[in-house]
């Protein structure tokens, strides 16, 4: 009998056919629900998110060497100044908001690569990144409620039984099952969601019959469909979002050396991915696409199967973008009924919450301390509150943003600061 440890495929080893195909349709699935709800929640197009994140994940592997199996998708952390953006300056402003956002990956790289890692430790310790994770689950809770209970402008009791039936599903899926559907319960959650919507006759399939199978997705290309722009607003709208994704990097980065059993911290070296994580990002940025992370869903598909392949992933990648410009995949993506999503939000937003409160757990933060309670609930009020600067007619800082920079200062500047390393939240025991 083989171990349960026995890796399947090393990183470079190259999987059989049938193999590829099955184990790649695997990580496609596994990051699906995820990648195309961000879109769907900020007026975005799902079919160019899934284009993004395939030439963003194949982008990734290049720039690490191929020595970082992971996949990209749509970060959750930026939906809200994504819905901000959009609201006073449009597509373009979002587009240079994730621009911006991958020269910071790019810049935080360069530094990482002559520094090394532990100013980065100091600057975000876990009693600032736990507290801004809850401030990003908690503050889209309404939308999340809205989207369920709304419809045009009343309250619909259908589509709060479709929403209640859709968060059911996905918890059932979450709890209740084992292997590779435990990892996708977003996914099962919405396809649940959907044919109990169908059954209700909220959906309407006319979109997908009359869609053509080939259909180029609406990518937003600079210069040609809007001209780029810097303003103050976007920037502090966006850019110190970031924190929170870099963060989600060098842990997922730890995780994954563990699951691999090699340190990619020390090869290809955490500037590596971290820089391929800001160039997926300004790829997206380029064609229309929200600013990409490392998923953890697709790390704990690795650790299910010991499947580390490379080509996995160059082939789930290949096939999101095919699926991209498949028109009625599109349309099927665009017929999901707000309450659906409203169901699954509920609980995947509620999941990042807990995720920041995790973290302050698993890091042993002393709330007794003073300075502790004082960071984090300060954030939590500013960034929940929705607290915001305003210096003139352009330049703004608020929400998010506002309580991120507020918590690292904090941080810095109160006394009794301890630094944690990250690395203690996945120490041996």
């Amino acid at each position: 009998m083989s171990s349960p440890n026995k890796i399947v495929l090393g990183i470079n080893e190259k999987p059989k056919p049938l193999q590829w195909l099955l184990l790649s349709i695997q990580h496609l699935f596994a990051m699906f629900g995820s990648t195309v709800l961000v879109p769907a929640l900020t007026g975005m197009s799902p079919a160019v998110a899934l284009v993004s994140s395939g030439l963003g994940t194949l982008a990734f592997i290049l720039v690490t060497r191929g020595k970082v199996p992971s996949y990209l998708g749509s970060s959750f952390a930026f939906i809200n100044p994504i819905i901000a953006t959009k609201a006073f300056d449009g597509f373009a402003g979002i587009m240079m908001g994730s621009f911006m956002v991958g020269l910071v990956y790019a810049i935080v790289a360069l530094v990482i690569s002559k520094t090394g890692t532990r100013w980065l430790m100091k600057l975000l310790p876990p009693i600032v990144v736990g507290p801004v994770i809850m401030v990003i689950g908690l503050g889209l809770s309404a939308v999340a409620v809205g989207m369920v209970t709304n419809h045009d402008g009343g309250y619909d009791i259908t589509y709060v039984l479709v929403g209640l039936v859709t968060l059911l599903i996905t918890i059932i899926f979450a709890i209740f099952t084992r292997g590779f559907l435990s990892v996708v319960p977003v996914l099962m959650g919405i396809i649940g969601g959907y044919i109990f919507a169908v059954i209700m006759g909220i959906v309407d399939l006319q979109a997908v019959i009359d869609a053509p199978w080939f259909q180029v997705p609406p990518f937003q290309i600079p210069f040609v469909d809007f001209a780029p722009h810097f303003t103050w607003k976007v920037f502090l709208l966006m850019v110190p979002v970031a924190i929170v994704p870099i963060a989600e990097h060098i842990g997922h980065q730890l995780v994954l050396s563990k699951v691999v059993e090699k340190d990619l911290l020390a090869d290809p070296g955490l500037h590596s991915s971290m820089f391929g994580d800001g160039v997926a990002s300004v790829i997206a940025a380029c064609i229309g696409g929200p600013p990409n992370t490392t998923y953890g869903e697709n790390i704990g598909v690795l650790a299910i199967t010991k499947a580390f392949s490379i080509y996995l992933f160059i082939g789930a990648a290949i096939f999101a973008i095919l699926f991209g410009f498949c028109g009625k995949i599109a349309a099927l993506l665009s017929s999901i009924p707000t309450p659906v999503m409203g169901g699954v939000s509920i609980l995947l937003f509620g999941i990042i919450a807990s995720s920041g409160l995790r973290m302050l757990v698993e890091n042993k933060i002393d709330f007794a301390l003073k300075r502790n309670l004082i960071i984090a609930s300060v954030i939590l009020v500013i960034g929940i509150g929705g607290a915001a600067i305003h210096i003139g007619s352009h330049f703004s800082l608020e929400g998010m943003a506002l309580a991120s920079i507020i918590g690292i200062v904090l941080n810095q500047i109160l006394p009794g600061k301890e630094v944690v390393d990250f690395k203690d939240m996945f120490a041996e025991k």
